[in-house]
């Protein structure tokens, strides 16, 4: 049982969970409709409940939900609606700071400032889902507001529900991005090529990287050191891989286990077998 303590509009009401006496904003189509403040109600089994006493970047929830309008909140939860769709259970408590986001990016459309976000391409391979997913906010927008949301703002997006999907913080998301852009400018200033990032290579290469990430975050290590074979067969590709890891605990700051050196030199050796062959 809960009891109002706030509508916010018709689909968006901020009650109190009379078990736990805890704040909870309630989404749910007409959920607020006819209701008054103080009424006790029974949550529909289709409504979203999300707790307001969780803090992010940005503030805590409670915060968030005094300094963003509650249709940025049913946004962000239509688009979780259809995450798990295709991804199964998430991290909804994403919601807070995936509505704050996306007020900005609607607030930035109509004053005509034009974000650019350099990772977009990276974000699209790397997490292609994921972008999928996001893009469900470009038909949203266009209906209810008629403003187009472009692709830069759609893989910020897209970071949210990776970040939601694999439980992590956001800019975990964003600096697997960062890392599979520095690896590849890396490589590609080395060799002096283009790396094809429609090639089966570079899908490896960007998996790699992307994983190595979620190994630093979590202290994982792999087992087995191949180092020492693969800077005897590939010096170059070691090498290479060597500039990278040290570039990358500067950049992302970061600690970067010797071990991984190895695995990504064999990357790096595919992509440059590659470039040749072409």
């Amino acid at each position: 049982m809960y009891r109002i303590s706030k509508i916010l509009n018709h689909n968006s009401v901020i009650a109190i969970d009379m078990n736990d006496n805890r704040e909870y904003i309630l989404l749910g189509k007409g959920i607020g409709f006819g209701k008054k403040v103080s009424e006790r109600f029974e949550a529909a089994k289709d409504c979203s409940i999300y707790s307001l006493q969780e803090k992010s970047e940005r503030g805590t929830n409670r915060e968030l939900v005094k300094n963003v309008a509650p249709e940025y909140f049913e946004y962000a939860n239509t688009i979780l609606d259809e995450a798990e769709k295709k991804f199964g259970k998430l991290d909804r408590s994403i919601l807070f700071p995936m509505a704050d986001h996306i007020a900005f990016a609607v607030q930035r459309i109509q004053n005509g400032e034009q974000i650019y976000n350099p990772l977009t391409e990276d974000i699209k391979a790397l997490f292609h889902c994921e972008f999928k997913v996001a893009l469900v906010l470009r038909d949203i927008l266009k209906s209810e507001k008629n403003i187009y949301i472009d692709d830069d703002e759609i893989g910020y997006v897209s970071l949210h529900i990776h970040a939601a999907k694999e439980d992590i913080h956001t800019s975990i998301s964003m600096k697997m991005a960062e890392a599979v852009r520095r690896c590849v400018s890396i490589i590609e200033n080395e060799k002096k090529c283009r790396i094809d990032v429609m090639s089966l290579s570079y899908n490896r290469l960007m998996n790699h990287v992307k994983y190595m990430v979620a190994r630093i975050v979590k202290d994982e290590e792999l087992k087995l050191n191949i180092n020492d074979y693969m800077e005897f067969k590939f010096p170059e590709s070691f090498t290479i891989a060597t500039t990278i890891c040290d570039e990358l605990s500067i950049a992302l700051k970061m600690d970067i286990k010797e071990v991984e050196i190895g695995y990504l030199a064999m990357h790096i050796e595919r992509i440059i077998l590659n470039e040749e062959l072409e």
